[in-house]
This record gives C-alpha cells, structure tokens and sequence, in this order.
C-alpha cells in the first residue's frame, strides 16, 4: 500500500489523471484492451472530468477501454443518483464510448437479479478466468464505507468474488456492489479521497486496529503494492505518520 498526498484538489486530480494514463496505456500495450471498474459519487467526476478534457482525451485509445462499475445504486439508469448515468455525461459522451465497452448495471431487474446477471457479465467477459481488472477505482464515505459495502453488513462477510445486492434500512434503498474479494482481485485500486469532512474516516481506516464491520474499507487489501491513497493535505491532516 502507498500513500499519495497533494496540497491541493486539482493537483491530486491531475496526478491521479496521470495514472490512469499510463496503466491504461501499460495494459492495452500488453493485452490490447484496458479493464477499469469506476466509482460513483461527486468525488470522481472531477477526475472523469479531467480524463474527457483536450489535455488528456487523446494520450488513451479509448476503444480499447472496458468500464464496469464497483457498485451502483439502484434505482433507474436516466436517474441523476444513478453512478453511470453521471460518468455518461461527464466521461462517456465527450469521448464518445461505444455501449459495447460499456458494463452498466441493469436496475431494470429486481435487486438480486441486477447482481447475478451483472456478475454474469463479467464473468463472460473475462471467460470464466479469475475477473482481475486492471484498476479498479474507489471512494470513501464519512462511515468509512467504499463501493457500497455499508458498516454492519452482511456483504462485509462474504467469501466469495462476485456481485451482491443489500438493502440499507436507514436509507430505504437497495445497492449493487462488488464485494470486498472481487475487489481485491484487481491488479491496481486506487482510492481518490479529498475535502475535511474525509479526513476522520482516512484516519480510521489506515491508522485504527481493524474492525471491518465498523471501517469496511478496511477489507481492501492493505499489504502489497497495488493499493494507492490519493489524498488531499485536507483528507490527510488526522494521519499521525
């Protein structure tokens, strides 16, 4: 695991830019295509933003660029809470994605079907090998979830690499994730947090004595060189090494 740490927003937006350039250009060298789970939330658009701009829309070969998505909520596609109806207009339609390279959860089916078929998905796509993407990017929330693997779950224990459906009571909402081992799976994961309001949850998640139940990212392998945090000095300021 390693820790990146920017003075500003648009700094650690550039520089995470930056990586998903050359991992994107690493892969595509050495297989032909580029496979990137995305993340929802406010925090990313930023980051697709950058990607779609004249500075960064020609250094990818975007068609050969697969997306999937570490989770998504369910509720319908042309929903502006919808994860990949916001990466649509901010990633997808400047840069013109064909829906071929496009793997969006069907919220068209009933919660536990959305999973299962989504999870079919992939597997199909990496033909029944072991479903590592190349990067799979996450967020983290003020409870210290990520994708949407809530405190107090039941998807939090679950053993297997696959796609699940939970319902979250104190929000009367279902959500589709990918759990924790699937996840891990992945070559890359890089967490994109910022802002003072993060900045607790950073610090129980990389400093606290593990307790997933209570901090779920913590499930996301901390030993190895895969895991980057790309913070702002805001997110960071409760890190005490």
């Amino acid at each position: 695991m390693a820790i990146y740490i920017y003075k500003t927003v648009p700094n650690l937006i550039k520089a995470l830019a930056d990586v998903v350039v050359t991992m994107a250009q690493n892969a595509i060298s050495l297989n032909g295509e580029f496979n990137i789970a995305l993340s929802g939330g406010n925090s990313p658009k930023k980051l697709y933003e950058m990607l779609a701009s004249p500075d960064y829309n020609q250094q990818i070969a975007w068609s050969k660029v697969n997306f999937f998505f570490g989770d998504e909520r369910y509720v319908p596609d042309d929903d502006p809470e919808n994860n990949s109806n916001m990466v649509r207009a901010a990633l997808f339609a400047p840069l013109n994605i064909e829906e071929s390279n496009i793997f969006s959860v069907d919220t068209s089916l009933s919660p536990d079907e959305a999973a299962k078929h989504y999870a079919a998905r992939i597997a199909a796509h990496f033909k029944g090998k072991e479903s590592a993407f190349d990067l799979i990017l996450l967020g983290l929330g003020d409870n210290s979830h990520t994708a949407s693997l809530f405190p107090n779950t039941t998807v939090l224990h679950d053993p297997s690499a696959s796609v699940q459906a939970l319902f979250l009571p104190e929000q009367n909402v279902y959500r589709i994730t990918m759990t924790a081992p699937m996840i891990n799976q992945a070559r890359h994961i890089a967490f994109l947090v910022y802002g003072q309001s993060k900045a607790e949850a950073v610090h129980h998640v990389l400093e606290d004595g593990y307790d997933p139940d209570k901090y779920p990212a913590q499930l996301i392998k901390r030993e190895g060189g895969n895991v980057g945090w790309y913070l702002d000095n805001d997110a960071a300021s409760l890190l005490r090494r």
